[in-house]
C-alpha cells in the first residue's frame, strides 16, 4: 500500500478501533492515608457488631429521645432539602441518560406564498422527525451517564449524612437540655441556701454578732447565685430553641426533662477498625461517589478529541393540497447522517480535558480529607470515652468531700470554733463542684454520640 494513503487512514483506523470503546480512565480507589488502628485507647477489637450497623433506635434507649428523632426525621427542613435533592440529581441523571436515544417527533407544516404568475401556491406535509441524535460511537454520552450516576449516588450519601448529623445534634441538644435542667436545679437550690445564708448573716450582723466582712461575703455568695441562676434558665431556653428547630415543630414540655436524671440514654458502641469507615461513613461513601464521577468526566473530555457522529431522519406525506397529503405517491424520507471532527479549536478540548484531570485530582484530595477527618473524630472520640468516665467518677466523689466539708463548717461555726468565712469557702467550693461533675456528665454523654456518629452510625441501608 501507498505510504502516504497509509498515513492518511491511520486516524480513520485509529478511530475506527476506538469506536464503542470507554475512554473512562480505570477507577482505583485511592489508599486511604491513615493508620491501620486507632491511637493507644479503647478501640474494641475485630469482629464486633459496627456502630454503622446498629440502628440509631436501638442506639439511643431513652423513649421520650426516640420520639424527638422521629420527628426530626419527619419535619427537619435541612434533611428534607437533602431528600429533595436527590430528586433533582437523579432527573439530571435521566436526562443524559435520554441522551444517548433518539428524539422523535410529530411534525406538521403548512406553507402559502405567492407564485410567479400571481397565484398562491400550497405545500402541507405530515411526518416523524429525528432530530441531530448522537450516534454514541466513542461513549462521550455513556460517560456523562455515568458521572451522572455517581452524582445521584453521591446525593443519596450525602442525604444519609445529613440523617446522620440530625440525629448526632438532636441527642447532644436533648443531653444538653438535660444537664441545663440539673444545673438549673442546682443552681435554684444553692440560691436558696445563700438566701437563707444571707438572711440569717444579715440579722446577726444587726445584732452585732458578725462583722461587716461577713455579711459582704454572704451579699456576694447570694449574687453569685442570682447570676447564675440567670444563666442558666437563657442556657436551657437556648437549648429549647435549637429543639425546636432541630425537630422541625414546637417540642411538647414532657418529651423535654427525663424522670430520672441518671437514667439509661445511649447503648454503647464498638469502636471496630479504621477500614470500616470507608464503607459505613455516609460523608466517606458521598466523597468517593464524586471522586468516580470525576473520574466519567475525563472520559467525556478524552471523546470530544475523537468524531461526533449525529443522524437527522424524517418520514411523512407532502402534498400541495391538504386532502392529497395521504395519497399514493405522496410518501418520503430523508436521511441526514453528519459528522464531526475537530480540527481546530483554539485548544478548547485541550483545555476540558486539563480540566477535567484536575477535577479528578482534588476529588481525590477531598476523598483523602474525608478519610482523615472521621479518623481524627473517631480517635478524638475514643480519647474521651477513655478519659471521662474517670474524670465524672472523680468529680462525683469530689461532690461527696465537698458536701461533708460544708456540713462540718457549718457544724464548726455554729459551735465557735471557725469563722464564716470557712462556710462561704465550703458553699462556694460545692456548687463549683457540683456545676463541674454536672458538665463532666454530660460531655461524657455527648461523647458517646460523637463516637457513634463518627463510626457512621444513625442511618441504615
Amino acid at each position: 500500500m501507498n505510504r502516504d494513503l497509509t498515513v492518511r487512514l491511520s486516524p480513520l483506523v485509529a478511530a475506527l478501533l476506538l469506536a464503542g470503546c470507554s475512554l473512562i480512565p480505570t477507577y482505583e480507589r485511592p489508599a486511604a492515608p491513615v493508620p491501620a488502628s486507632y491511637p493507644a485507647t479503647e478501640a474494641g477489637t475485630p469482629g464486633e457488631r459496627s456502630a454503622a450497623d446498629t440502628a440509631w433506635h436501638a442506639f439511643v434507649q431513652n423513649a421520650q429521645l426516640r420520639t424527638l428523632i422521629e420527628r426530626a426525621l419527619a419535619n427537619n427542613r435541612d434533611l428534607r432539602v437533602a431528600t429533595l435533592n436527590i430528586e433533582r440529581v437523579r432527573a439530571q441523571y435521566q436526562i443524559q441518560r435520554a441522551n444517548q436515544f433518539p428524539t422523535i417527533n410529530a411534525a406538521a407544516t403548512g406553507n402559502r406564498q405567492p407564485n410567479g404568475s400571481g397565484g398562491i401556491q400550497s405545500t402541507y406535509s405530515v411526518g416523524l422527525a429525528v432530530s441531530a441524535w448522537e450516534i454514541d460511537f466513542f461513549n462521550r454520552l455513556g460517560a456523562l451517564k455515568e458521572a451522572a450516576l455517581a452524582e445521584y449516588l453521591a446525593s443519596e450519601q450525602a442525604r444519609n449524612a445529613a440523617q446522620t448529623s440530625l440525629v448526632s445534634a438532636v441527642a447532644s441538644t436533648w443531653l444538653s437540655l438535660q444537664a441545663n435542667e440539673s444545673l438549673l436545679a442546682i443552681t435554684r437550690q444553692t440560691l436558696a441556701t445563700r438566701e437563707d445564708s444571707l438572711r440569717l448573716t444579715r440579722l446577726r450582723f444587726e445584732n452585732g454578732a458578725t462583722s461587716a466582712l461577713d455579711l459582704r461575703q454572704a451579699e456576694s455568695l447570694e449574687a453569685t447565685a442570682r447570676a447564675a441562676y440567670a444563666q442558666q434558665q437563657r442556657a436551657r431556653a437556648l437549648d429549647v430553641n435549637a429543639l425546636s428547630l432541630l425537630v422541625g415543630d414546637s417540642v411538647p414540655a414532657e418529651l423535654l426533662q427525663v424522670a430520672e436524671a441518671d437514667a439509661a440514654v445511649l447503648a454503647d458502641v464498638p469502636a471496630g477498625l479504621p477500614s470500616e469507615l470507608l464503607t459505613r461513613r455516609a460523608d466517606i461513601r458521598q466523597a468517593e461517589q464524586t471522586l468516580i464521577a470525576a473520574n466519567a468526566n475525563i472520559g467525556a473530555a478524552r471523546a470530544a478529541f475523537f468524531p461526533r457522529i449525529s443522524l437527522t431522519a424524517s418520514v411523512g406525506t407532502a402534498s400541495n393540497d391538504l386532502s392529497g397529503l395521504f395519497r399514493d405517491g405522496s410518501w418520503g424520507f430523508t436521511l441526514n447522517p453528519q459528522a464531526l471532527l475537530p480540527i481546530f479549536d483554539a485548544g478548547r478540548n485541550r483545555a476540558g480535558l486539563q480540566s477535567a484531570e484536575a477535577g479528578r485530582d482534588i476529588a481525590v484530595a477531598q476523598y483523602e480529607k474525608a478519610i482523615q477527618t472521621a479518623f481524627r473524630e473517631v480517635a478524638d472520640a475514643l480519647a474521651g470515652r477513655a478519659t471521662l468516665a474517670g474524670q465524672w467518677q472523680a468529680q462525683r466523689d469530689q461532690v461527696t468531700a465537698e458536701t461533708e466539708r460544708l456540713r462540718l463548717a457549718d457544724l464548726r461555726y455554729r459551735s465557735g470554733v471557725a469563722s464564716f468565712l470557712d462556710v462561704l469557702d465550703a458553699q462556694r467550693s460545692l456548687f463549683a463542684a457540683q456545676q463541674a461533675e454536672a458538665q463532666t456528665r454530660l460531655a461524657l454523654q455527648q461523647n458517646r454520640v460523637a463516637l457513634y456518629a463518627a463510626l457512621g452510625g444513625g442511618w441504615n441501608e
